[in-house]
């Protein structure tokens, strides 16, 4: 596995994990709560009392093997491809869709957006051209600070292809997730509170205020990432 996920310890990254499905469901409309998500992410649970759908506990519960299969191309440094999307779409959507895996048949559209989806003729080669960008300016960028922009950007364009008859924004954050821990930054989690933020940035392709935005959750994610590192390293001393 890259050196960076090589620090990182077990329980950060179920608590990434945890915190991934939790909002990016979230955002979707999911209503499970954050403890109801650790109950089905660490012990495929769901509490009774929660009150959520079948749908809604497989959009949390299938972010397992999104994660999972996730975690093994970064350990074996595949580079983001048309195929591992696919399959991301694949393990997100298992259960729920029909045509999981497959890029759209049928147009789509965004509720409330002013912009039109790509059509299901021209996806497949904008979604291949997507790809061989960000790999062709990645491999060129000269500074993290250019690498961020990069696959942010490629993130708004995704959004904008919407290449999948549903899942897309789930599918999304978690392939720009896996280009950013590829690239050695800390996870992006959009937090669900801050949605409307969120989809206004990829609405108005704004990448400098996408780029703001993401830069102080990154900071944060630092730090988070930090504690259980920290916490870790006391518990081996205790075992020691």
């Amino acid at each position: 596995m890259n050196g960076f996920l090589n620090k990182m310890p077990q329980n950060y990254l179920d608590d990434m994990l945890v915190r991934l499905a939790h909002h990016s469901a979230g955002i979707e409309g999911n209503t499970i709560s954050l403890p109801a998500t650790v109950s089905i992410i660490l012990n495929g649970t769901l509490p009774i009392s929660s009150g959520a759908t079948v749908r809604e506990f497989y959009e949390i519960e299938n972010h397992k093997q999104a994660f999972s299969n996730m975690l093994d191309h970064l350990e074996s440094n595949d580079t983001l491809s048309v195929s591992i999307i696919k399959e991301v779409h694949a393990d997100l959507t298992d259960r729920l869709q029909y045509d999981k895996g497959q890029f759209k048949k049928n147009e789509n559209l965004i509720i409330g957006a002013e912009f039109q989806t790509a059509s299901p003729s021209e996806t497949p080669f904008l979604v291949q051209q997507l790809v061989d960008n960000l790999e062709y300016r990645l491999e060129n960028a000269a500074t993290d600070e250019e690498k961020l922009e990069r696959i942010l950007d490629a993130h708004i364009q995704f959004e904008r292809i919407h290449p999948f008859s549903d899942g897309n924004g789930r599918t999304g954050r978690v392939i720009m997730n896996y280009s950013l821990l590829q690239e050695g930054f800390p996870p992006l989690i959009i937090e669900k509170e801050t949605k409307a933020t969120y989809i206004e940035l990829l609405a108005k392709q704004d990448l400098d205020g996408f780029m703001s935005f993401a830069k102080e959750i990154l900071a944060k994610e630092q730090k988070r990432m930090k504690a259980f590192q920290n916490m870790d390293q006391e518990q081996i001393k205790q075992i020691e």
